[in-house]
């Protein structure tokens, strides 16, 4: 920020008038310029002054709050930040290390840093090296106050901020509750828990000592409640149990105990099939199928699997390895396989063991058929490209294997040029042929032969 000082009444001037003006031009005394030595801008006004230069004005900059940086600032002494207030009245003093500042405030509040709804005070710097104040109407409910220190330097405001505990109706303050986020589970797990104070925990906080009286719960040894705080939390592990307890929790300090009794219900475990039949229809011989089925442990404990078998010729299991453990709500998929080797209908079952509450077994039955596989060969042929005696349709002839003796295998000729034979047998080889017949029954010479092997 820059501002005008001074300006000199004289705009004009001859060589007489020199030193009369110069006489008129504002004295300052060297007590006053030493002591502004130390300032960058005043020390530009000394220096014309000494030199006694005329000049119609003079800027200069006032120095900024930025100049201060590294150097002390004001700090709250009494009471100490962060302990506990003798009362309602309370005395606060800081230490005021920069003459400069010309203006503290302190503000105090119960909802936040920078609050005043308890009282904000402004004092003006008396010079000396502390500040104090007195402070009254101050809440003795045992909470948090807040206290922000602020002063001003050439008008700019800096500040700091500070925690204290309020009086309480108490001394110290003493354990009030223990509880926790369920009183009844269910298996493994955890339970979220609470110790509470009548008031707020003094300097250095409270420290809370826990136990519990069932080795299925497990809890640390100690909590601390922060100072200024009433509640400090903590974790309770719990173990799967089968059969119904309960275990006790005690929270211990300053001579007062209290207690939270969590029940622990018996975990369970059980096996949930997808499927309790798995039936492949047919299955060509040779051509593997394959079916996956689901397996969840649909308990409250831990499933374990410790053995899977199949019977029935052509099934086959795969995709789990036991002894497998699932935790409640894991799956795993079991798959089941049919390759029939002949012919024929088949019935089989996979059995699993494990440790489900509802029995040690579980049976998944399964059934399939295995057929050969049947071919059929399609015959096509050119229609004659010219004939005086009009065709009305077509006989097919095949003869089997290496045999010459041909058999007709359409009762009644055909009007179309293709045939499908289905009476094929596998591993055999045929041969084909095609007459044509007219109105009269009467059939052409033979067509050309064609071979074909069925696998």
């Amino acid at each position: 920020m820059v501002t005008r000082l001074f300006h000199s009444p004289f705009n004009t001037y001859d060589s007489k008038d020199k030193q009369q003006q110069i006489n008129h031009l504002p004295k300052i005394r060297r007590d006053q310029i030493s002591r502004f030595s130390s300032d960058p801008c005043l020390s530009v006004l000394r220096f014309h002054v000494l030199r006694r230069w005329l000049f119609t004005s003079l800027l200069c900059c006032l120095p900024l709050a930025s100049l201060a940086t590294g150097m002390a600032q004001p700090a709250i002494t009494s009471p100490t930040p962060g302990t506990v207030l003798s009362g309602s009245v309370v005395t606060f003093t800081w230490t005021a290390p920069q003459r400069s500042a010309s203006k503290y405030q302190l503000w105090l509040g119960t909802t936040g840093p920078g609050s005043q709804n308890v009282g904000a005070y402004t004092i003006s710097s008396s010079g000396g090296s502390t500040v104090s104040v007195s402070a009254s109407g101050i809440p003795t409910a045992g909470s948090t106050l807040y206290v922000e220190l602020r002063w001003s330097i050439r008008r700019n405001w800096q500040s700091a901020n500070y925690t204290y505990i309020e009086a309480g109706s108490s001394v110290s303050p003493s354990l009030s509750g223990l509880s926790c986020g369920s009183g009844s589970l269910t298996g493994a797990g955890s339970d979220a828990c609470v110790a509470s104070l009548t008031a707020a925990a003094g300097t250095g906080g409270l420290t809370v000592s826990l136990a519990s009286n069932n080795s299925a719960v497990s809890v640390p040894t100690s909590v601390t409640v922060a100072a200024g705080a009433t509640t400090a939390s903590f974790t309770a592990s719990v173990l799967a149990v089968s059969t119904t307890q309960t275990a006790v929790l005690t929270a211990t300090a300053g001579g007062t105990a209290t207690t939270f009794t969590i029940t622990l219900n018996a975990a369970t475990a059980a096996l949930t099939l997808g499927a309790s039949s798995v039936a492949f229809g047919d299955v060509d011989l040779n051509s593997p199928s394959t079916q996956p089925v689901t397996l969840t442990s649909s308990g409250t404990a831990a499933l374990t699997i410790s053995a899977v078998s199949v019977t029935g010729k052509g099934f086959s299991i795969s995709g789990l390895n036991v002894p497998l453990t699932l935790t409640p709500g894991q799956s795993a998929t079991l798959e089941i396989g049919f390759d029939p080797t002949v012919a024929g209908a088949v019935t089989g079952a996979v059995t699993l063991t494990s440790n489900a509450a509802s029995g040690s077994t579980a049976a998944i039955s399964l059934s399939g058929t295995g057929q050969t596989e049947s071919y059929e060969v399609n015959l096509t042929w050119d229609a004659p490209s010219s004939s005086t005696d009009p065709v009305t349709g077509y006989n097919v002839y095949r003869a089997t294997g290496s045999s010459s003796s041909y058999q007709l295998l359409n009762a009644s000729s055909d009007a179309g040029t293709t045939y499908t034979d289905s009476t094929v047998q596998n591993g055999t080889s045929y041969s084909y042929y095609v007459v044509s017949v007219d109105a009269e029954g009467n059939q052409s010479a033979p067509s050309n032969t064609d071979s074909v092997s069925v696998p």
